[in-house]
């Protein structure tokens, strides 16, 4: 495997993961820019305007044919936040030309830049403006996911307990936007938002499978799209704002029609530089991410407070939050236990066996990435966000190297931020 950037322009960056492990290619675009309150919402609606049609397939059902012209090729688009950044996807997934019967005389790799590119670079428009019919559905869907948030409450707890922990700041906001912003998008703005959107954001295209670097750097740079995008700046933030003013834990109870409690408790990891983010993953697979972990053994299986107890690290925000789905009277007990394990991780009531445990398990998930070429693009995505390029085997060996008393000196800079709990 061998990964190879270059830079097209400025601020638009190409990415080749040659690898012979998969049968297929995947392309992924990604439009990076900092969050704002203004631009999160217009940001959800773009990706789901731009995959109903192009200047040259119109409609969903055009791309769709298209797409299965290319045996069967697949086309997927979407949002995430990464740290203070929002980040717009694109994906598409087609046969490696090494897999297409010879006859077949195509080129498939050219075909699928042509066409993600073209999804995303050239647009259907009818009088400077996107189709007003596409704008209104896919407002309406947005709407519907902005209202289904609640669905899911495990979900809802955890983004509610980010909204409180992040307040007036850009990691609080929702990834898919607002419904009283999304009332001012029309098939006018949400365009003229778009080509500067195009114009100023940093752009990366991923490319992973059995190819050549050089070869698929001149396909994307042949491209008319590409041609006539603009050299930019490219702002995006490497480290968002630390919550430096609240240094009281706050509780916050929201009450809802539900059988299981909801208790989210987030976690400030303070005075850590960017070699100590390794240390910090120790430290929280012994926490509560794996199966042997302290949550886990404690919280639910020892004392059974908790139907489900873990924790995940969020390392571009330094924090850590703990999630569980317990029964509701059992509340004051669970954030006691829970109180209990980050004292006996600061005093290093943990073994050489639990960190052994953890590096093994933070390994195999390492492996795990490069088995998922959607994985291993996202891991070389947020290097690149990041700044820094850690290689897989680089990131292996600074795992190996993390000690007891690394974990117990990060343990001594763990504080509860927020307790956050949902219940009736």
């Amino acid at each position: 495997m061998a990964y190879i950037t270059k830079e097209i322009k400025k601020g638009i960056k190409l990415h080749c993961i040659e690898t012979d492990k998969f049968k297929t290619n995947l392309l992924a675009m990604f439009i990076t820019l900092p969050l704002t309150r203004e631009n999160i919402t217009f940001n959800s609606v773009i990706p789901a305007v731009l995959k109903r049609g192009t200047a040259i397939l119109k409609t969903q059902e055009e791309i769709s044919r298209k797409l299965e012209n290319m045996y069967g090729a697949t086309f997927d688009c979407g949002i995430e936040k990464i740290g203070d950044n929002h980040v717009i996807k694109f994906y598409l997934e087609a046969l490696n030309d090494n897999f297409i019967p010879k006859e077949a005389n195509q080129n498939l790799l050219r075909e699928s830049v042509e066409l993600l590119l073209d999804i995303i670079l050239n647009p259907l428009v009818e009088n400077d403006a996107f189709k007003s019919e596409y704008v209104s559905s896919e407002k309406e869907n947005i709407k519907v996911l902005i209202e289904s948030k609640i669905d899911n409450k495990d979900a809802y707890a955890f983004n509610r307990c980010i909204e409180e922990m992040y307040k007036g700041k850009p990691y609080g906001l929702y990834k898919y936007g607002y419904i009283e912003d999304l009332e001012k998008i029309d098939e006018k703005n949400l365009y003229k938002y778009y080509k500067n959107l195009i114009a100023n954001s940093k752009i990366d295209i991923f490319i992973s499978g059995a190819l050549n670097a050089e070869k698929t750097a001149e396909i994307v740079e042949e491209n008319e799209n590409i041609k006539r995008l603009l050299e930019r700046e490219a702002k995006c933030i490497l480290s968002g704002e630390k919550i430096l003013e609240n240094k009281e834990t706050k509780t916050i109870e929201e009450k809802m029609d539900i059988t299981q409690g909801k208790l989210v408790i987030g976690l400030d990891v303070d005075n850590i530089g960017p070699e100590d983010k390794f240390k910090v993953a120790i430290y929280n697979v012994i926490l509560g991410e794996s199966a042997t972990s302290k949550l886990f053994q404690n919280v639910r299986e020892k004392a059974s407070l908790a139907y489900t107890a873990r924790s995940n690290y969020i390392r571009q925000k330094s924090n850590i939050y703990i999630r569980c789905g317990i029964e509701i009277d059992n509340y004051e007990k669970a954030v006691k236990i829970i109180k209990e394990q980050l004292e006996d991780m600061k005093n290093g009531k943990f073994t050489e066996e639990d960190i052994k445990n953890a590096k093994k398990y933070m390994t195999s998930g390492i492996e795990s990435i490069q088995d998922e070429q959607d994985s291993e693009i996202t891991y070389y995505l947020g290097q690149e966000l990041s700044q820094k390029l850690i290689t897989f085997k680089e990131y292996a060996e600074k795992i190996e190297a993390v000690t007891m008393q690394d974990v117990k000196d990060v343990a001594n800079n763990i504080n509860i931020n927020t307790i956050y709990f949902l219940r009736n």
